[in-house]
């Protein structure tokens, strides 16, 4: 039964990274005894196999285009990444909010509200996303638009 355990967290993890919370969720079913799924999970830290650093830096690669610092920071709260690793993910998103909200505006809407309808839809499309308020409110204005950009 233990190889047939270590065997699906294996296939488990050549689809995608996991985390250690997820993996032992999936496993649950398939296991009689949950000593079992501990001893195949800390193996798999052990030999690497199985690492928080790699899932949150994946999450992070794949959603930063397309979401904002506080969904990734709940999507990785979601999928179980310990709290130091969520914080340190985020700090590093912070930086460059402003460009890709404006980045994901852009991609969305091609031009400013006509009126305030327009700009509480914009407003609420870019919050869904994950953006700051602070950082949705310049974007909408326009603020932070680089000089020399084609932009006005």
């Amino acid at each position: 039964m233990a190889e047939s355990l270590r065997a699906r967290a294996l296939k488990l993890l050549a689809r995608r990274e996991h985390t250690r919370r997820e993996l032992e969720r999936k496993l649950a079913a398939d296991a009689a005894d949950p000593g079992e799924i501990e001893a195949v999970l800390e193996e798999f830290e052990t030999r690497g196999w199985l690492s928080e650093s790699r899932v949150t830096e994946q999450l992070v690669h794949a959603r930063k285009s397309r979401y904002g610092a506080r969904r990734i920071e709940r999507d990785l709260r979601d999928r179980g990444v310990s709290e130091d690793a969520v914080a340190a993910a985020v700090s590093g998103l912070k930086e460059g909010e402003l460009e890709r909200a404006r980045a994901v505006w852009q991609r969305k809407f091609k031009r400013p509200a006509a009126g305030p309808q327009e700009r509480a839809r914009q407003v609420r499309f870019l919050q869904g996303r994950g953006f700051e308020l602070e950082v949705i409110f310049k974007v909408i204005k326009g603020e932070g638009v680089m000089e020399g950009s084609d932009e006005k």
